[in-house]
């Protein structure tokens, strides 16, 4: 799995003092960047290729503010145009949410999916579980 460390803002807490639930989503978006690259090496946006279809998130445990979250991703499932990325906020060696996205590789101009290429799917490949 693909590991980042997040050290949560005092702005991302709600009013009990945990990470608010709307914060997790953001995170794993950017955790997501490593497989960003897979498809758009620059990140420019005019050249991107995919598009969220679907967006999961799973509630275990609190997380607190001002002490690391460590993000997991990896890959669970390569279809033929999509791909779903299993992401994980852990905190004190507790997986406390877990995040489930589902993307598509996309072509903006005929507003239509992709088939993925032999070599799109060999680098998920690398990140699978």
């Amino acid at each position: 799995m693909l590991s980042e460390t997040i050290m949560p803002r005092f702005s991302e807490t709600d009013v009990l003092g945990h990470i608010n639930n709307t914060v997790l989503p953001v995170w794993f978006e950017a955790a997501r960047i490593p497989i960003f690259k897979i498809f758009t090496p620059d990140l420019n946006p005019h050249q991107w290729k995919l598009i969220v279809a679907k967006v999961e998130v799973t509630f275990k445990g609190e997380l607190f503010y001002g002490q690391p979250v460590e993000i997991k991703t990896a890959i669970e499932k390569v279809g033929n145009s999509s791909f779903v990325i299993l992401q994980q906020a852990w905190q004190h060696d507790e997986c406390c949410a877990e995040g489930r996205t589902v993307m598509v590789r996309y072509d903006f101009a005929g507003k239509t999916s992709q088939p993925l290429s032999d070599e799109e799917q060999a680098a998920l490949g690398k990140y699978a579980l």
